[in-house]
């Protein structure tokens, strides 16, 4: 594993067509390349933003026809970069949608895909109720990638709402977790920030969260504020409320290991009984996890 990540992370206020969004994608990969990035993180909903609009919903394909995600690997393979798409929407085999992630390598190849698990069903007072699962189809699958710089977790928004999930990352040996993300800007104001610092410190990882921001096409309003967090918990970066933006940063990768050797959370979780006294005392639930010396599960 190498010693150091340099990383870009992308701020955007998508398009309802992928036109617009490949160019904006074509503008962050060249400065990602210009600051000598060996990777580039983008947003949920960086190919489209489509939220039941039938002219967005009308570009919707499988995966191998997005122009989007054609538009991220040969942005892959023209700077040797890593990419790692954010979202974009692609059809499912039931007819709705899958959120869909990929991880590009530098010659432009993926090596990993992911579809969001946890749909943003939700009921807000004073908002209409989400209702994301009405159009997109859960993922089935948690997806840990290999890299140069260690185990890669992947996830996407609302997956940040169920720690399990990158507990389980952790346990695999996953060095930075990716949480791309267009959140609400009530949900933003009030847990973006908190929720995405837990995920790193109860993991000792680093977390790559960019995001959507402002007022889009589409008639939504996203928080921003695209966040890295250190193992430790640190905000490295925070690229505000108010518009599109990109930063690149040195993360050097011992601090997963120093950060886990300090607070060994993963090595000293240990099996428990859940006994509901309110049902005389029986058992309902148990959990027995094996780990390695190393924290990762076996």
């Amino acid at each position: 594993m190498t010693e150091m990540l340099r990383v870009s992370m992308v701020q955007m206020t998508s398009h309802n067509t992928h036109a617009e969004n490949v160019k904006s994608l074509r503008a962050a990969a060249e400065q990602a390349a210009a600051d000598g990035a060996e990777m580039l993180a983008l947003p949920e909903a960086a190919g489209l933003m489509d939220k039941d609009k039938d002219h967005a919903r009308a570009q919707i394909t499988e995966e191998g026809d997005d122009p989007y995600i054609a538009a991220c690997r040969e942005e892959a393979a023209r700077h040797g970069i890593w990419v790692h798409s954010g979202s974009s929407p692609i059809k499912a085999p039931d007819g709705r949608y899958l959120n869909h992630t990929v991880l590009i390598d530098p010659a432009g190849e993926i090596v990993a895909r992911y579809d969001k698990i946890h749909l943003f069903d939700v009921f807000l007072d004073g908002r209409t109720p989400t209702g994301e699962s009405n159009r997109y189809a859960p993922g089935q699958e948690a997806v840990v990638a290999q890299s140069p710089y260690g185990p890669l977790g992947l996830s996407i928004c609302y997956d940040l709402r169920f720690p399990h999930l990158y507990r389980d990352y952790a346990l695999a040996g996953s060095t930075v977790l990716f949480i791309p993300s267009a959140f609400t800007v009530p949900t933003g104001r009030a847990h973006w920030e908190v929720l995405l610092r837990a995920r790193a410190i109860e993991n000792g990882a680093y977390v790559i969260a960019a995001a959507q921001v402002g007022n889009h096409a589409d008639g939504r309003v996203t928080w921003g504020h695209s966040i890295i967090v250190s193992p430790w918990g640190e905000v490295l970066a925070d690229l505000g409320g108010e518009a599109p933006g990109q930063v690149t940063l040195d993360l050097p990768l011992d601090a997963v290991a120093a950060a886990r050797r300090q607070i060994p959370n993963l090595q000293n979780a240990r099996d428990y009984i859940l006994r509901d006294l309110r049902a005389g005392g029986t058992t309902i639930n148990s959990k027995t996890e094996q780990k390695s010396s190393t924290g990762a599960m076996t």
